[in-house]
């Protein structure tokens, strides 16, 4: 195992009412990390030397700015863009080292500021500190199906998994379990994932019968939510379902 399990989170999260337990534990991950950058670590001068370096991916940015921690986030963003500033005013200044004959474009791909660009395009603080502990609940459940029989019947139960995360869990069943393990895994996880997918779809196509004037007066029976859970079953993006 890798440092630390996780063995709480990952139990809450399968024991939860949700489509797919991995995107709860990647959307918990997200929205502690969230509030831990907004909160008063933005103020640790380790934390700011990170932040000023590596930046925040879009997405990120967005969730930070949604947190309603305006100043935090005025603070974070000032100190990065002195230093965004500081560097690509000296790497632009750097002579541009991309060739080009007369006939032939130009590449200046490897010019210096435009590599600190991409470089910094890529980077996030808070998608580093996901992918730090991420890996370890994928380990913790692979641990749990070989070591606690009562998580067998939480697996079993649970609504299933968006398209992503079965391809994840069925693609790292084979180097965290055994041959016997793998088969009984792998059959688990399709029985539970086709028969959660396919009462998706079915919530869907009902919604979809729904709109037509026959069926007015007929009950949405658990179709009424049924996008957003397809969602999830689809694009591996959590949405909160109606309640």
């Amino acid at each position: 195992m890798k440092e630390q399990l996780y063995t709480i989170p990952v139990n809450d999260a399968f024991a939860a009412d949700t489509e797919c337990p991995l995107c709860k534990l990647y959307h918990d991950l997200q929205a502690d990390s969230v509030s831990f950058i907004m909160g008063q670590s933005y103020m640790q001068d380790d934390i700011r030397m990170k932040t000023n370096e590596v930046g925040f991916c879009p997405d990120h940015m967005r969730l930070m700015y949604s947190n309603g921690n305006r100043l935090g986030l005025a603070l974070m963003m000032n100190t990065h863009l002195d230093k965004i500033i500081e560097d690509m005013k000296r790497y632009a200044d750097k002579p541009a080292t991309g060739k080009g004959g007369f006939f032939s474009k130009k590449d200046n791909s490897a010019e210096p500021v435009v590599s600190y660009i991409k470089k910094i395009e890529k980077s996030c603080f808070i998608c580093e500190k996901i992918n730090s502990t991420y890996p370890r609940y994928i380990d913790t459940i692979f641990h749990l199906w070989k070591n606690d029989s009562s998580f067998h019947d939480k697996f079993h139960s649970c609504k299933g998994f968006c398209i992503s995360h079965y391809r994840e869990l069925y693609e790292s069943s084979s180097s965290q379990l055994g041959a016997r393990d793998r088969s009984d895994f792998t059959e688990a996880l399709n029985r539970v994932f086709f028969t959660n997918i396919e009462r998706v779809n079915e919530d869907v196509s009902w919604f979809i019968e729904k709109y037509d004037y026959r069926n007015k007066d007929a009950p949405w029976k658990n179709s009424k939510d049924a996008l957003q859970r397809g969602i999830t079953k689809l694009e591996h993006i959590f949405v909160e379902e109606d309640t």
